[in-house]
């Protein structure tokens, strides 16, 4: 059957559609604070630098945002044990890893941001505005990691409303920010692109502090024995480490990847490189809903692991690939014959704009396959298949969509279509790998 079963369709929905909508406003926040530096002097600098600083913290946050899928699946599975008291356990001891390690990487980011963001920007100026976002940027590692811990507890229970009223909440304490510290509002000095990574910190203070008060309800103090004892484990601490790690490097390698097809656009050129940036920017309308139904998959194929009901594991998987395909399929409509429309949300610089129509429409097509991907690959970890997820995206990402950017971008001389052309084939590998695993493997 290729619409998905109704049998399933309410399960799914009732824990992707709060998940799509804490998600999606991230994807506003994306776009606004893009619209705004966009909009500073010289676009096509603060645009490059704003490209490579999201990219270069994205990849250090999602390395250890990572410890949410092994706390996700650890959670996942003991819930569908009813193990209740496990769950506690696993949440604090996800915790003292998060804020540990966070506090480590902070103070390395404090002494290494610029030099960090100048390996991958051709031009000085872009490497030191995309530093200054970085340094503000890491601050808030620690207390970011604190409520990664908490969004994996809270997903593996099947509760992803918390996360939605946490999102919009703090997303919009994030734009509010961001346009005080961004363009000197208020009588404070305007911080440029730095401001966008300090308005951040500022937001992720309150939503650590969110999800530690809403946990402190007796319906999750009491029920999963939270905060009862130190509960330092090196059990569950070894657990998080070998479903985490995998997706960590895999994270590492989703951006090593994209930074350097941001550094390939930047070779064929700057203006090149800032309609890239703004493409990246308007892919996150398609991509974090995709993550949103990639938590699904990961919650119910948990769960039903957990209760020793395989059947129901695959079934949830393949049923929640068919949705997020048919909302990728509809939206790549918009990415082909509108693209337009969407680059004006991230800058009026008209020049960007033609430069980026074209390869937008080769991202509206690559985009249609993302979803199947993505959630495939977070049934598979769910299942404790997370090294292999990882190798796939290293075939998929770094050994093909790099090589094909820079062959047909640079080599070739096809400019950004030609590079752009590497995005369609990296992600086709990538679903195809995934799915054939899981329909075929163990």
């Amino acid at each position: 059957m290729i619409l998905p079963d109704k049998l399933y369709l309410k399960n799914i929905l009732h824990i992707a559609l709060p998940a799509i909508a804490g998600l999606s406003t991230q994807m506003i926040l994306s776009l606004v604070d893009a619209a705004m530096v966009g909009r500073l002097d010289n676009p096509e600098y603060t645009l490059a630098a704003m490209g490579i600083g999201v990219l270069a913290t994205w990849a250090v946050v999602s390395f250890f945002s990572s410890l949410a899928t092994g706390t996700h699946v650890l959670t996942a599975n003991s819930f569908g044990e009813k193990k209740y008291e496990a769950i506690g356990k696993i949440l604090q001891n996800s915790i003292y890893i998060g804020f540990f390690f966070g506090l480590a990487v902070t103070l390395l980011g404090m002494l290494f941001s610029e030099q960090f963001a100048q390996l991958f920007a051709k031009d000085a100026n872009v490497g030191r505005l995309a530093g200054g976002f970085i340094y503000f940027r890491l601050l808030g590692l620690p207390l970011f990691l604190i409520t990664v811990s908490y969004r994996g507890f809270f997903f593996g229970i099947g509760n992803t409303k918390i996360f939605m009223i946490s999102g919009i909440l703090t997303n919009l304490l994030n734009i509010i920010f961001n346009y005080i510290l961004i363009y000197g509002e208020f009588g404070l000095p305007k911080m440029g692109v730095a401001g966008s990574g300090l308005g951040s910190t500022l937001a992720t203070l309150f939503d650590a502090s969110f999800y530690f008060f809403f946990s402190l309800r007796a319906s999750y103090r009491v029920k999963y024995f939270l905060y009862r004892h130190v509960n330092f484990s090196t059990k569950i601490i070894r657990s998080l480490y070998n479903i985490s790690l995998p997706v960590s490097f895999q994270n590492i390698f989703i951006l090593i990847g994209f930074l350097s097809f941001i550094s390939i656009t930047g070779l064929i050129g700057l203006r090149e490189q800032a309609a890239s940036q703004a493409i990246v920017s308007t892919l996150f309308i398609s991509f974090l809903p995709c993550f949103g139904f990639g938590i699904a998959a990961q919650t119910l194929v948990g769960n039903n692991i957990g209760a020793a009901n395989n059947f129901l594991a695959k079934k949830y998987a393949f049923e929640t690939a068919k949705i997020a395909t048919i909302y990728t399929l509809a939206l790549s409509f918009i990415y082909v014959f509108l693209p337009k429309y969407l680059l004006n949300l991230i800058t009026n610089e008209q020049p960007i704009i033609a430069t980026a129509v074209p390869a937008m429409r080769i991202a509206g097509i690559a985009q249609i396959f993302y979803g199947i991907g993505v959630v495939l690959a977070n049934a598979l970890q769910a299942s404790g298949k997370s090294m292999f997820v990882m190798v796939a995206e290293v075939v998929s990402n770094i050994l093909i969509f790099v090589p094909v950017a820079y062959l047909f971008g640079v080599y070739f001389h096809y400019g950004i279509v030609g590079a752009w052309i590497g995005l369609p084939i990296y992600i086709v590998a990538y679903a195809t790998i995934v799915f054939v695993k899981f329909r075929f493997g163990k």
